[in-house]
């Protein structure tokens, strides 16, 4: 069902803003436990649904924020074309606003590129109770200051997203998943080996026994590397993608504190204790574990990385890593310019902002 709630939410906000009143942005649910505990009236964005405008040709959609994104998908799928970035949907109920907002990307992650790196545009409304528009609807129309693409894991601290505007892509012709048993260390070589070489590679995965590497693109090009590349053709890929993408993997069917860990691909393994899944070709590193979070914390940014503990948070654990203060300031200066008076999914992203 396609329908404009623009004017209702905006008056919402406008409301809430002259009150003073904190507002929790909400669609699906899918992913409410991602970030920090936010207390504040809920603002349903949930039914502020439907496809404005597609055009397969332009490799361009725009949609609202509470379209479900597994509809937006089949759409998309009719026409033979995808989302590249493979959101995570964590739920039947995921919405596009929601995928914006959380900035999270599946396994084709680090060959395809992030879910901003294709956000040509959004409307919004901000902390004021404004509606605002940035970018457009060409890659032309991102040069400057790209607003856009800040909302892309902002976690609705900037504003509530009310439509956003895509470049999507058509679906590779083949695609194969091959397997190989190995260490972790041969695996992490692996994985770098080949992804800095020129091959359709769009997913590389160790679940701590087999190296799952995935080729996609044209059928004579998936064949020719899967020749070089080696290893078993593991029967239903798709599948086993989908379970690492929506966390239904065996891995992460645990009750121990998981953790997110975004680190350069080259990064050696760190001695924690735990149980690992690595993903993006060595980039994102799964770990499931009840060491001390400062230990993880400190661990991970020796390495050159950040630690995010995604699910079965401790009461009083940051869920995310506070940046650097330089940085801070500078997601302050953000937060003041959209949302003066802090009323947007307060302390969501960081404790204090």
């Amino acid at each position: 069902m396609n329908q404009d709630l623009s004017q209702q939410l905006q008056q919402q906000v406008v409301t809430a803003a002259a009150l003073r009143q904190t507002l929790q942005i909400r669609g699906g649910n899918s992913k409410a436990f991602l970030g920090q505990p936010c207390e504040a009236t809920s603002l349903d964005v949930s039914q502020h649904r439907g496809i404005v405008s597609y055009d397969p040709v332009e490799l361009v959609v725009t949609a609202r924020a509470g379209t479900p994104i597994k509809a937006l998908e089949q759409v998309l799928a009719d026409n033979n074309q995808m989302l590249p970035f493979e959101p995570p949907h964590f739920g039947e109920n995921a919405t596009l606003g929601g995928t914006i907002a959380v900035g999270l990307s599946g396994p084709s992650r680090p060959f395809a590129g992030s879910v901003r790196d294709y956000v040509l545009g959004v409307k919004m409304i901000n902390g004021r109770g404004e509606i605002l528009r940035f970018g457009g609807q060409v890659m032309k129309n991102v040069a400057g200051y790209d607003c856009s693409r800040l909302m892309a894991g902002a976690m609705g601290t900037l504003g509530v997203l009310l439509e956003i505007s895509l470049k999507v892509l058509p679906k590779p012709a083949a695609e194969i998943t091959l397997i190989q048993t190995m260490s972790a260390n041969q695996a992490l070589e692996t994985m770098y080996a080949w992804a800095a070489k020129s091959i359709p590679l769009s997913a590389a995965c160790y679940d701590g026994k087999q190296l799952y590497l995935r080729l996609s693109g044209s059928a004579s090009a998936v064949a020719g590397t899967a020749t070089l590349v080696g290893g078993d053709a593991l029967d239903n890929g798709a599948d086993f993608w989908r379970q690492i993408k929506e966390h239904q993997y065996p891995f992460f069917q645990t009750e121990q504190p998981l953790w997110r860990l975004s680190l350069p691909a080259t990064a050696p393994l760190l001695e924690l204790p735990g149980q690992w899944l690595i993903d993006w070709g060595g980039a994102q590193r799964w770990l499931a574990s009840d060491a001390d979070a400062e230990q993880i914390r400190e661990q991970t940014k020796s390495a050159g990385g950040h630690a995010t503990l995604f699910r079965n948070a401790a009461a009083k654990t940051d869920r995310f890593q506070t940046p650097d203060q330089a940085v801070m300031v500078l997601h302050k200066r953000l937060k003041n310019s959209f949302d003066p008076k802090g009323i947007l999914n307060p302390g969501r992203l960081y404790t204090d902002l």
